[in-house]
């Protein structure tokens, strides 16, 4: 098998109308898509849509634990972007050692977190 990309992420949440704001106001992501499957647009390559599990037969069994990187150029102004709109950070941001990484969460749980590569990768 041969991946082309990935074409989206697919996020759980139990208000889409309440999420579709967080995504689109608070994140600023575009929206591409509407209706019963909001869908925002990540840089290039992938989009990421809402889904209320609802919609497909399914409970909300929780949040995404594993964080959704959005690569940002300035970490520290994003951040405090995000902060001015309420939204609050699981700590200070963290240098690993070769990137910036900064975490919180959607209105659901689902991690997030900014991210800036500063070190080439090996």
């Amino acid at each position: 098998m041969i991946v082309e990309r990935v074409d989206f992420i697919s996020v759980p949440v139990t208000d889409l109308e309440r999420s579709t704001r967080f995504y689109g106001e608070t994140l600023g992501l575009e929206q591409i898509g509407h209706g019963a499957w909001p869908e925002f647009q990540l840089g290039e390559n992938v989009s990421l849509y809402l889904l209320d599990p609802t919609n497909i037969g399914r409970q909300f069994e929780g949040p995404h634990t594993s964080s959704i990187a959005l690569r940002v150029a300035d970490i520290e102004e994003a951040r405090g972007e995000l902060e001015a709109k309420g939204v609050e950070f699981a700590g200070e941001t963290f240098d690993s050692g070769v990137c910036h990484m900064a975490f919180f969460a959607d209105p659901d749980g689902n991690a997030i977190m900014l991210h800036r590569r500063y070190a080439p990768v090996e």
